[in-house]
């Protein structure tokens, strides 16, 4: 399929555009994970965005109103999806328990509620529940004009709250005994930073699915760490790698037999992932086996020098 009559199809433009805004925000944000070493909070976050679109849609059925509107539905999964983060996080202040284990214990615990309220739901008689379970892996060839404007103002918002907290994200990163010390509030900063991350997860749950939505978090800002050093390079980089690699995805996922979108992305951005492990100057493979042997070369070369 060529690149005219992929462009020239409603619903393809749709699945482009969608999953690019959703590689872009999710790219950018995903930086500031990786960089406090909470990559896998995206899985926390997308796991308990199943439960909290799941009570937004009950919420909105029981009052009348449409369960399936996007707003609605976003905002339950921003909402649970922030108490998931901030609970992981407060067990880790509050007890011994590593970051890693609350993730894990949060994650299964919210996810476990979500499975439970499927169940519910399907076993139910409410209107709109037909493809509620959808949300798992995503479709993104449902993605509607609404759909993507609510992600995109979504996705905008995430990126202003960046851009007006940038200074305190970045020293809250690089130098937290400061941070405190010069008077900043942590608890708030953090709060601010972890609702632009799940805002930035949760807009791609229903385009690529809770399970593959990590990829998209966690994969760029990985690639961008090995051609930078620069926390707004790095950034920006690494929202050019999400949206690159979600629109050629999407591109492929339709021109060689609709393929399913979200692993399709997936596996660009690991193949992205892989060649910047290889090839980024300074910090890849290539780089590091080659100083490793020139530092070999020169202490045989001195070695022989000695010996003559």
């Amino acid at each position: 399929m060529s690149l005219v009559e992929f462009f020239a199809n409603h619903t393809y433009r749709m699945v482009f555009l969608g999953t690019v805004i959703i590689g872009l925000v999710a790219g950018a944000l995903g930086s500031f994970a990786y960089l406090r070493k909470q990559s896998l909070i995206s899985d926390v976050i997308s796991h308990s965005a199943l439960p909290g679109t799941l009570i937004a849609f009950i919420v909105a059925v029981q009052i009348g109103a449409n369960g399936r509107n996007m707003v609605a539905l976003m905002a339950g999964a921003i909402i649970i999806g922030t108490i998931a983060v901030l609970c992981a996080n407060y067990i880790t202040r509050a007890t011994k328990i590593r970051i890693d284990t609350a993730m894990a214990i949060t994650l299964a615990s919210f996810f476990g509620l979500g499975m439970l309220l499927m169940r519910i739901i399907a076993n139910s008689s409410w209107p709109g529940k037909g493809g509620i379970q959808d949300y798992l892996f995503g479709k993104a060839s449902v993605l509607t004009k609404a759909d993507i404007r609510v992600s995109a103002i979504a996705g905008i918002f995430a990126l202003l709250v960046v851009v007006a907290l940038w200074k305190e994200f970045e020293l809250r990163i690089f130098d937290p005994v400061f941070f405190e010390v010069a008077g900043f509030r942590a608890r708030l900063v953090d709060v601010a930073m972890f609702c632009a991350i799940v805002i930035a997860t949760v807009i791609g749950v229903k385009a690529v699915g809770l399970v593959l939505m990590v990829a998209f978090v966690v994969t760029p800002p990985a690639a961008a760490r090995q051609w930078t050093n620069s926390l707004r390079s790095m950034v920006i980089l690494s929202a050019l790698i999400g949206g690159l690699s979600s629109g050629i995805g999407a591109y492929l996922s339709i021109a060689f037999g609709n393929l399913p979108t979200g692993p399709l992305i997936a596996i660009v951005l690991f193949t992205i992932f892989a060649i910047s492990l290889l090839i980024a100057p300074g910090r890849s493979i290539v780089t590091k086996i080659m100083a490793r042997r020139r530092a070999n070369a020169e202490l045989l070369a001195e070695a022989r020098e000695v010996v003559a």
